[in-house]
């Protein structure tokens, strides 16, 4: 099996290395990571744009009817579900902070923060990763669909563990440096090669000690 490091370095010539570049807006971290769930970055991101240009503040989104919001966020996907979870989350974030300062996770012991943003409605792992990691630069791993499935079929991870568990299970075996490295690697590699249903094995830079090439008559699970 390989090792962590040994997959970056490959994946890394394959697609690049990537520079980590905290946007230093926690609280706009939260919201995208929201809108990005189970649609397209291209969407999400124009959903996000939209709902900065119809309010100007933070205090109005938390202020807006639950209607409005789904009709500006309306090209994000799922939008009758993501809005009143944005609304909820902005109102127990301005409950907490109400000058929408979250600069206190930065220095804040990482189970504190951790545990801070969980708290908030509808804030899993996923969410909380992502806003430590992209918002503020703290070593975080977020795991999305594809991270798991890349790390379970390399075998960094077991096939049974659930998301939640992927979280803790790859932050054990990563060096909380290369966090962000290996996040974004691993996201590319489950794009554009380790895809879900038709995997391309065979231009895979990983292929001769994955587990569960297909090439080698392996399967996913």
């Amino acid at each position: 099996m390989l090792a962590p490091a040994e997959i970056m370095d490959r994946l890394g010539k394959l697609y690049g290395e990537p520079e980590s570049r905290p946007n230093d807006d926690p609280v706009a971290e939260l919201v995208l990571t929201v809108l990005s769930q189970n649609t397209a970055d291209t969407n999400s991101g124009r959903a996000f744009i939209q709902l900065m240009r119809a309010y100007p503040s933070w205090d109005a989104i938390a202020d807006a009817p639950v209607e409005d919001l789904v009709r500006v966020i309306q090209p994000g996907g799922l939008a009758v579900q993501k809005a009143p979870r944005i609304k909820s989350i902005l109102e127990a974030v301005r409950e907490r902070s109400s000058d929408w300062s979250l600069s206190f996770l930065r220095d804040a012991p990482m189970a504190e923060a951790r545990g801070w943003l969980r708290s908030l409605p509808g804030v899993g792992p996923k969410t909380a990763a992502c806003v430590l990691l992209f918002g503020l630069g703290r070593a975080a791993m977020p795991v999305d669909t594809h991270v798991e499935r890349v790390s379970k079929r390399l075998g960094l991870i077991l096939w049974k563990l659930t998301a939640t568990q992927a979280h803790d299970a790859l932050e054990a075996i990563v060096d909380p440096a290369n966090y962000y490295r290996f996040h974004m690697l691993l996201i590319k590699h489950g794009r554009r090669t380790c895809t879900a249903r038709t995997p391309a094995c065979e231009r895979c830079p990983l292929e001769p000690e994955c587990p569960a090439s297909r090439l080698r008559g392996g399967t996913d699970g």
